[in-house]
């Protein structure tokens, strides 16, 4: 059986709720990532992305400099999956929630993230394209 574990990018880092948008910037550069898990005080919060600093800070004239990375978290749900959970149950809340990254927690601590990417290099095709349609269906 697969498991979220066994798909999942290991070693992810949380950036801080009160962190700085150029902060996250600058750690998605040196990361070379498009996304990095938002915590206060050891909790998942939120997720914000490459896309998120562009449209939400850049666009609107925020100042990235001051801008707390928190203030760009919209979702007041955060989606998770259990590291031990079957990669047919990921690939179920990935479609349905209409996500492309989603954190992975073991005792409620962040362990990893999965990513299509991830998925699309570990799972057979025909998988992964059901999940990239499903999710691009009504993404924005």
């Amino acid at each position: 059986m697969t498991t979220a574990r066994d798909v999942m990018h290991h070693g992810c880092e949380c950036l801080q709720i009160n962190e700085t948008v150029d902060t996250a910037a600058r750690r998605m550069t040196d990361m070379n990532v498009g996304a990095l898990p938002v915590c206060e005080e050891g909790r998942l919060k939120g997720i914000i992305t490459d896309r998120d600093i562009v449209v939400k800070c850049v666009a609107r004239g925020e100042n990235p400099a001051t801008l707390a990375a928190g203030q760009l978290i919209e979702a007041e749900q955060v989606w998770s999956i259990d590291a031990s959970a079957d990669i047919e149950e990921v690939l179920h809340q990935m479609a349905e929630h209409k996500i492309r990254r989603l954190p992975v927690l073991e005792n409620e601590e962040l362990v990893g993230i999965i990513s299509q990417a991830d998925l699309a290099a570990k799972l057979p095709e025909d998988k992964v394209g059901v999940l990239v349609e499903a999710i691009s269906a009504t993404s924005h």
